[in-house]
């Protein structure tokens, strides 16, 4: 479990002017790792400060820093060693990108970079656990019952597929599918509903073996740290396919990741009490420590930027304006109700928290909720339902605490693409 320590000194000042700019996602406090190359040379690990990035294997070539995992060119080793290994890296980073320090480190700037996966994902596995958004849209199905039956006793999830996750920033495909229209007749092609959903990433550290659970007491230090995440959506399809066993062709077109991930040591000052469970949780899901401090308070958004809005030089639209620390199961729990059975979670496995909506019409985290009473206006006249060929959607986020220097995640970003041709 993170503690407070000099990295999160209000008072902490960078010699990297560009991280102590007000309003910037990267200042000393923050410093997540993430993987990045150069024109003419591959990936390695990177820490961001300021709009610059400090090389982890430059700085442990000239023996900067000693861990070894930080020449690596993923995340992977560091996240096998666990949250102690990281914990560590990162202090000896504060240290060397602090205000006074003794010597200068190797910098690359920011926009001279490309960003990879932090990792190769063997595992993704995609929560529910937003009361507002499982509410929102199970009333329309059944509104006696909105909820799923087992919503409130334990965090819902399915298992996703790994090896469409990518770095945000990469473009994604309008995709084809198969479902049912509303006069009954079946069509095959283009989704004609396609959804983003705003999410956290929940990053794991180090491994347990199969047939070993992980209690509470340990969930926390199995989470690495956090990221975006945009579950990209096809509404359609999704409907069709889901009875019985659940989202498939719907989910696993793409799901896109932001770059940089704020390690769990970076947010010890942004931990808040979790919201209260009615019934309560089952021991196996409840602790001392996850009731007072297992919530983050994380504010996140997500907007839209249409063609049309590019090409007039228009900002873009805020959709969502949301609360991480609402959400009914918190990370901790997802963490222990999925390795309650034994499932060996690895290093580098990937969690979806599931849609972050909260209470307000401007919390809802999805067109699906957005849409629920027709399509919206944009400020330029535009109308949208779904997303539409050539959009982007795009997500910040940012931790904001009294007393506490706010830190951002950076961001997640794709711009829909149009279907390819069926092949013949």
């Amino acid at each position: 479990m993170a503690q407070r320590d000099a990295t999160h000194d209000p008072a902490r000042r960078s010699w990297v002017a560009s991280a102590n700019a007000a309003g910037g996602d990267f200042p000393i406090q923050n410093l997540p790792f993430g993987v990045f190359s150069t024109e003419g040379e591959g990936p390695r690990c990177g820490v961001a400060i300021g709009d610059q990035v400090l090389d982890l294997k430059a700085a442990h070539a000239a023996g900067l820093v000693q861990q070894p995992a930080a020449a690596a060119e993923s995340l992977g080793p560091l996240m096998t060693l666990g949250r102690q290994a990281s914990a560590a890296l990162r202090a000896e980073v504060s240290a060397l990108l602090s205000e006074g320090a003794a010597t200068t480190a190797p910098l690359v700037p920011m926009a001279a970079t490309r960003m990879h996966l932090p990792t190769t994902v063997r595992n993704f596995s995609d929560f529910m656990a937003s009361y507002d958004h499982c509410a929102r849209l199970g009333v329309r199905r059944d509104p006696k019952n909105p909820l799923p039956p087992a919503f409130r006793q334990l965090p819902v999830a399915y298992h996703s597929r790994a090896s469409s996750l990518r770095v945000s920033g990469e473009a994604i495909t309008r995709p084809h599918g198969q479902w049912q229209r509303q006069d009954g007749t079946m069509h095959f092609g283009p989704t004609e509903a396609m959804d983003f959903e705003l999410e956290m990433a929940v990053w794991i550290a180090g491994d347990n073996a199969i047939g070993e659970p992980v209690p509470m007491s340990r969930a926390p230090d199995r989470i690495f740290g956090y990221g975006l995440l945009n579950d990209w959506s096809v509404r359609d399809v999704q409907r069709w396919e889901m009875p019985p066993l659940g989202p498939f062709l719907g989910k696993s077109v793409s799901t896109s990741v932001s770059a940089w991930i704020v390690t769990a040591e970076a947010l010890a000052p942004f931990e808040t009490a979790a919201p209260v469970q009615d019934p309560p949780a089952l021991p196996y899901l409840d602790s001392a420590w996850n009731r007072s401090n297992g919530a983050l308070a994380v504010r996140m958004n997500a907007a839209i930027l249409t063609p049309r809005m590019r090409a007039a030089g228009d900002a873009p639209h805020t959709l969502t304006d949301t609360q991480f620390a609402a959400m009914y199961w918190t990370a901790a729990t997802m963490v222990a109700h999925h390795g309650t059975n034994g499932c060996n979670l690895l290093a580098g496995d990937v969690l979806g928290s599931g849609t972050v909506s909260g209470p307000e019409a401007t919390a809802c985290a999805c067109f699906a909720e957005i849409g629920l009473n027709g399509p919206i206006t944009l400020p330029n006249g535009e109308t949208r339902k779904w997303i539409q060929d050539g959009d982007e959607i795009i997500f910040r986020a940012r931790a904001e605490a009294p007393g506490a220097v706010p830190i951002g995640f950076g961001e997640c970003r794709g711009v829909l693409n149009p279907a390819i041709a069926w092949p013949a």
